[in-house]
């Protein structure tokens, strides 16, 4: 195996060498440039994205399964309960959004940290670093890092397997390999189980045709250990795991033959949710670094064959395609952090090949190419750092806009305990303090009979936008203008039992 591209094999073999820990010093030594990147990408997180940043709808959901201070809100088929376990030990004591917000930074740095750590020996420690640095300076990745969301646990996760893996093909020996696979995979269907299998497709694979037990019972076992709280749910609360992921398939519209690549562009310019996915495509700035990607891994793969090294390079690449394909191919809205394994994994090749074109060509073309990448590179980040503190403040007025109606609702009597339904009323239930519920829709987990007799013991409100019409329960309670909503209230619980 060897790391230069076109070089003789004897200094090919040299480099990877080199390349791999040779003792204490060395392995510190190498994991330095790394842990400066995991803190770079943590200061990062808390500067630009901030940790004032109130909780979102997914957010809330995640979060409300494991807090005593908010009711839990309704937990839909598509869930798994990874990011509420990964929330707990802050959100189970404490209801302060700055407090979870710099813990989640601090455990994504970390994560980023240990994830490039399996790769070392597979590639030079100088292409971990740029590859962890293109992924931790993309926008959807320094804004949902500090966030409780599961797409960039998937993405750590998806890094972790398949350097693991790779790592044990080369060196069978290396049995702590194994259990990162299994931690890998682990944490992957932990966070999002049908994701971890499309990431893991190709390790299946490859363990069943290289006739590998050892690594086939990883990578298997990982999945069932992480997965197999998802499958007792559904029998528990759905009817069957049949019944759940065709609830699922019909919450995210009907998965099939979709072409959503269309919607991703859209996305890019920091929609969290482009559902129905409409309106212009963002600046062709925004999205070049979207087209160079698939150019560069291909060059990086190319470079890798010809350095006679193509398993480490086809390997992340053949999971991010199979990782990104449900995401582009099945469904008909889409989300950017949908793709962010997919770009994680492609990370590595894209890496090695740009440090391919900074040393590889000789003369005056090296020169050329280190200015193009150099100022490529710099407009990349420029964009994305901008793209990500404009999502960020457009996200924290949505969420300033759900606490303002809230402190309305206060005014008007609507405390804990109290039941809010209608429009978003996961997140003003929760910035309210109340449950929340809905009778028709993805999120339906009562009825209207449930909503009269709730409304005989609590406050109920209904909300809606200003000038749309209510559900039929609430079409006689008296109307109250809040913000942009009109906010109906159930007659007062000793005026119902009248």
């Amino acid at each position: 195996m060897t790391h230069g591209a076109g070089a003789p094999p004897t200094v090919n073999r040299r480099s990877e060498e080199r390349s791999r820990p040779a003792g204490p010093s060395t392995a510190a030594r190498d994991a330095r440039p790394l842990a400066v990147l995991a803190v770079v990408f943590t200061l990062a997180q808390l500067v630009l994205i901030r940790p004032t940043l109130g909780l979102g709808w997914d957010e809330i959901v995640y979060t409300s399964q494991v807090t005593t201070h908010h009711p839990a809100a309704f937990f839909s088929a598509p869930r798994s309960r990874g990011v509420s376990l990964l929330v707990a030990p802050v959100a189970s004591w404490s209801d302060s959004t700055v407090l979870l917000r710099i813990y989640l930074a601090l455990l994504s740095g970390l994560g980023l940290y240990l994830a490039l750590r399996v790769w070392r020996g597979l590639f030079p420690t100088r292409v971990l670093v740029v590859a962890g640095a293109f992924f931790a300076s993309l926008w959807v990745t320094l804004f949902y890092g500090p966030q409780a969301m599961p797409n960039y646990w998937v993405a750590v996760g998806a890094l972790i397997t398949v350097g693991a893996f790779l790592r044990h093909r080369e060196d069978p020996s290396s049995t702590g390999m194994l259990w990162a696979v299994v931690a890998g995979a682990a944490l992957m269907a932990w966070m999002r189980p049908t994701d971890a299998v499309y990431v893991t497709i190709p390790l299946l694979v490859l363990a069943a045709v290289w006739r590998g037990p050892r690594l086939l019972a990883a990578v298997v076992g990982g999945l069932l250990a992480g997965g197999v709280p998802w499958v007792i749910e559904a029998y528990a609360s759905y009817g069957g795991l049949s019944e759940r992921l065709a609830e699922a398939s019909r919450i995210q519209g009907g998965l099939g033959l979709h072409m959503a690549v269309d919607d991703q562009l859209r996305s890019l310019g920091g929609r969290a949710l482009c559902r129905p996915c409409t309106g212009e495509m963002p600046h062709p700035v925004i999205t070049l670094w979207w087209f160079v990607l698939p150019v560069l891994a291909v060059l990086g793969l190319v470079v890798a064959v010809r350095a006679g090294r193509a398993l480490r390079t086809a390997v992340p690449l053949a999971c991010a395609a199979t990782a990104a394909l449900p995401y582009l191919f099945t469904i008909a809205y889409a989300a950017p952090r949908f793709l962010q394994p997919a770009y994680a994994l492609l990370a590595i090749p894209v890496a090695d090949a740009l440090w391919h074109l900074v040393t590889a060509p000789r003369g005056r073309w090296r020169t050329v190419l280190r200015t193009v990448v150099a100022v490529g590179l710099a407009g990349h980040l420029a964009v994305q750092v901008t793209v990500a503190v404009h999502t960020a403040n457009r996200s924290a007025a949505s969420r300033e806009d759900w606490a303002r109606t809230a402190e309305g609702l206060h005014r008007l009597g609507v405390t804990p305990p109290c039941l809010i339904t209608g429009h978003e009323s996961i997140p003003i239930g929760y910035y309210t303090g109340c449950s929340s519920g809905a009778t028709a829709g993805n999120n339906e987990n009562m009825t209207a009979d449930d909503i009269r007799r709730t409304a005989g013991r609590v406050p109920v409100a209904e909300i809606t936008r200003v000038g749309s019409r209510p559900n039929a329960y609430a079409r006689t309670w008296p109307v109250h203008r809040v913000e942009d909503y009109d906010i109906r209230l159930a007659p007062a619980p000793d005026t119902a039992r009248e």
